[in-house]
């Protein structure tokens, strides 16, 4: 059985525990980090957290898409994406 993902309040009680800081310290550094990499996102760069990932935005070019429920092919506007490419270390540490 899957383990249910950790919860934001979860994530900010670990990080305040390994860091030896209390919880509201934590919470600012996790918000002030997603602020960071939405930001840079959103201008178009992309972010590495060492040892995690990389977060990446692309572009989607135009493209034909299909509703499943009545099968009608439609036009989808091109838009923008953001992607997460797994590091090796993680990889590999969760395989181990």
């Amino acid at each position: 059985m899957t383990k249910k993902p950790m919860t934001k309040t979860q994530l900010i009680a670990a990080l305040s525990e390994a860091t030896e800081s209390d919880k509201a310290t934590a919470k600012r550094n996790l918000e002030a980090l997603e602020k960071i990499v939405t930001e840079e996102l959103q201008s178009g760069g992309a972010v590495t957290l060492p040892g995690l990932g990389k977060f990446i935005c692309r572009d989607r070019p135009e493209r034909m898409v299909r509703n499943p429920a009545t099968g009608e092919q439609m036009k989808k506007d091109a838009d923008r994406v953001a992607k997460v490419t797994i590091a090796k270390a993680l990889k590999d540490a969760v395989n181990a």
